[in-house]
């Protein structure tokens, strides 16, 4: 009797072990006020700043940023989103084809200082796309990056101005950031790829 196909696995999803915790909720935190400091500082202030979360984890961690930010110089900057699927160059390697969402972002991003923020940095080719994307919309007068996590790895050269944590990992490692916002959860795994 064949098994239904939901019980099947996937003959793409690999297997995961945790290997180790990376940061707790409350580490989290602490980094992303680390960097919401840091960003003002290296930007001389907020004249000109805005934030743009590349979907999907970059989102609300670009949204907490700019709320610490607000805080800090009791000044709102605005936070966009950037939905980069139309442009990534790698969608072979995904498993369901993407959904394209053409989102504008909702304010002019031309002649500001924009902090890209995504949760980790990897081989570079997602914040590539991101510039792609961005560049579509406006020219901005400089763009920065901003990352929770630094893996190394890259196949670009590309580097974050601000960076929450670097980290060294082997190819089979993988680094899962958990948001309350999108997992209802709050830390970040390292995890490994099973043989079998």
């Amino acid at each position: 009797m064949p098994i239904p196909m939901s019980s099947q696995p996937s003959p793409r999803a690999p297997r995961l072990r945790q290997k180790a915790q990376l940061m707790s909720a409350s580490e989290i935190e602490r980094t992303l006020i680390r960097l919401a400091h840091e960003i003002v500082e290296k930007n001389n202030g907020v004249e000109g700043l805005v934030l743009i979360g590349i979907r999907r984890r970059g989102v609300p961690l670009a949204q907490r940023l700019g709320a610490l930010i607000t805080r800090i110089e009791n000044t709102a900057v605005p936070v966009g989103m950037l939905d980069i699927t139309l442009y990534r160059d790698d969608l072979s390697t995904v498993d369901v084809s993407p959904v394209v969402q053409e989102r504008p972002i909702e304010f002019s991003i031309t002649g500001k200082d924009v902090v890209l923020v995504d949760d980790v940095l990897y081989t570079g080719r997602t914040t590539r796309a991101a510039l792609d994307a961005l560049f579509e919309q406006g020219r901005p007068r400089r763009v920065q990056l901003c990352v929770l996590i630094d893996r190394g790895h890259r196949e670009l050269p590309v580097e974050a101005a601000f960076v929450g944590r670097k980290v060294q990992t082997t190819d089979r490692e993988i680094i899962e950031v958990k948001l309350s916002e999108i997992d209802n959860m709050e830390k970040v795994l390292v995890v490994e790829r099973e043989d079998g």
